[in-house]
């Protein structure tokens, strides 16, 4: 009988870019809507939809070897669970998420220790009520079933609330007045599974590759043709993950020049490539990068 892992991934919100990730790391997963069992193509994964919050309850009993969650959750939940790795990546980007402590725009609570007797929502209750009793401030914590940012002031006089961009709490005319948690994804495993020796590299061999797709997430290929006595004014301008690969061409005069660069500086280093004597420029999209 062939192993299996069983790999817990969040449902809801980080669903899609999950799937994502992992199609460019080399799985392709489908899942109806109804369904929390999705197919791979992979007869050794075993995939498991959960929601995010449930996560480490779910590894820590056995019921999953390993999953992908934050580690706001993972905190919240207090369960034994071995953090593997560290997944850079969120609903809307290549970022970190927080929990922000928010009033009301008009309110005229200005800091955290103004909050000492107000009523605060959130549904992170448990890192909320330690982050009130570090800063020995003594207000009640509920939890909210969502909704969270409509209910100040009727409601709440202030939430803890998880942002990305800042955009939703704006839209409710909340602003900011501390950082409770800074999250991001992560992927954890319990110690039966890395025990197991197979299990064990199932998993390193599939964090390898999450982590390669996420390098690549923000980087391009380039590769051009330079004439030999320009090299050197080219390789100057060129940044490199090591340094960029230089073959022979069937002109002995030229040469081909290969690199990898961040996305984000490519528009001001083709025209410089051009006016340093690069020709036949092409920029190619990564799936992975392999430090």
């Amino acid at each position: 009988m062939s192993q299996t892992l069983k790999l817990g991934l969040p449902k809801g919100s980080l669903q899609e870019s999950t799937f994502e990730l992992f199609k460019k790391a080399g799985w392709t997963i489908k899942a109806s809507s109804r369904s929390y069992y999705p197919a791979v193509d992979d007869p050794e994964l075993e995939v498991m939809l959960s929601r995010a919050q449930e996560m480490a309850r779910y590894v820590e009993s056995g019921v999953l070897d390993c999953g992908l969650t934050g580690i706001d959750w993972v905190i919240e939940s207090g369960c034994k669970v071995k953090k593997i790795a560290d997944l850079i990546y969120a609903k809307q980007g290549l970022r970190k998420v927080k929990w922000v402590l928010a009033v009301p725009e008009n309110s005229k609570l200005k800091t955290v220790k103004a909050l000492k007797g107000k009523r605060i929502a959130t549904e992170l209750v448990n890192v909320t009520k330690k982050y009130l009793k570090e800063k020995k401030v003594n207000a009640l914590v509920e939890f909210s079933w969502g909704a969270t940012e409509a209910k100040p002031p009727e409601l709440a006089d202030a939430i803890v609330e998880l942002t990305e961009t800042g955009s939703s709490l704006k839209a409710n005319k909340l602003k900011i007045i501390d950082t409770v948690l800074e999250s991001n994804t992560v992927v954890i495993a319990n110690q039966d599974c890395l025990s197991d020796p197979w299990k064990s590299e199932k998993l390193k061999n599939l964090i390898l590759l999450l982590q390669g797709a996420l390098i690549a997430e923000s980087k391009v290929g380039l590769k051009m043709n330079v004439i030999k006595s320009r090299l050197q004014h080219v390789l100057k301008i060129l940044p490199a993950l090591q340094t960029p690969t230089i073959a022979e061409l069937s002109n002995p005069s030229w040469v081909d020049v290969d690199t990898v660069v961040d996305e984000n500086i490519v528009r001001m280093l083709i025209p410089q490539l051009k006016k340093a004597g690069a020709m036949g420029i092409v920029e190619y999209p990564l799936n992975k990068v392999i430090d």
